[in-house]
């Protein structure tokens, strides 16, 4: 996949990286692809690679702060900055309308762009996700320790470090691990952890790596604002995701009470990065999603 930059205001002047299947074609309807914490446009490879979903939408993925080649002149950031950047990026595209698709993180980043400007978001696709913070009551409902999982690295990377500083593999195992399930295949884990080397190195690397992990432990829940998004909404959950769990996303989708359409979808086996663990199924299902909708 090959990542472009664009220029957009948000946070002092940002440099968003995004990349598109292919060539744009305003004949058809638009999917923005939000990807999850601390992976890049590379996680919707699959995506990219389906001829079917391809031709008959364009596939936009774009990378939130933090991620990728996303930089911005201010250091600190949040979801909802992510949210009106991805905003930006559209005006700047000249896209008027778009379909959101966030897969972990993504999903919050997605229902914060329909919550922002709901004259843009036609719909959301929102996959092994949740709407709320990382609350007792989300553990509650079998969901993950997200302080447990977070706090270690935010300390770690507390303190400046050398040119020659790249993220530790481990670190890039564990998100794997928590995302993909234990048989993460050779190739793919080698090709993360390669991937994760040149987005994280050095201070700056370090800094943004930092951010985003406080982000995802300390970052406020959607669950009351949920009743203000009025766009169709279709929630993909997997069995086997070990972040988040079925129950949580019964509650968070029950909570979309002013939606057009909110249907939650079980993928029996499915991990947590579920656009990568069961592309067949997240695809069938969004581009039905999206035709209908559309």
């Amino acid at each position: 996949m090959t990542t472009q930059t664009i220029n957009v205001p948000h946070l002092g002047g940002s440099t968003i990286g995004y990349s598109f299947a292919r060539q744009y074609d305003p004949a058809l309807p638009t999917l923005v692809m939000i990807n999850s914490f601390t992976t890049s446009v590379e996680l919707y490879r699959p995506q990219f690679a389906n001829e079917e979903l391809a031709s008959r939408m364009n596939l936009l993925a774009i990378e939130p702060y933090g991620h990728g080649e996303t930089r911005a002149r201010y250091r600190h950031f949040t979801y909802w900055d992510s949210a009106i950047a991805n905003l930006q990026v559209l005006d700047a595209l000249g896209i008027s309308k778009a379909f959101a698709l966030g897969t972990s993180q993504g999903g919050w980043i997605a229902t914060r762009m329909a919550l922002l400007n709901p004259g843009t978001v036609e719909g959301i696709v929102i996959c092994g996700t949740s709407m709320d913070y990382e609350s007792p009551a989300s553990m509650e409902r079998g969901c993950w320790n997200g302080s447990e999982f977070c706090s270690p690295a935010i300390e770690a990377l507390a303190e400046p470090v050398g040119e020659d500083w790249v993220v530790d593999d481990d670190f890039v195992v564990a998100v794997l691990g928590a995302g993909l399930g234990e048989n993460v295949s050779d190739a793919e884990r080698d090709f993360w952890i390669q991937t994760y080397r040149i987005n994280y190195r050095r201070d700056e690397g370090r800094r943004r790596l930092r951010t985003s992990s406080i982000n995802l432990r300390d970052r406020d829940g959607l669950e009351a604002r949920l009743s203000d998004v009025h766009c169709p909404v279709l929630w993909l959950q997997g069995t086997a995701d070990q972040v988040y769990s079925v129950a949580n996303a019964e509650d968070g989708i029950a909570r979309f009470t002013g939606s057009l359409s909110a249907t939650l979808q079980i993928v029996e086996g499915g991990q947590h990065f579920l656009t990568a663990s069961d592309p067949e199924v997240a695809d069938a299902a969004t581009l039905a999603f999206v035709e209908q909708w559309s």
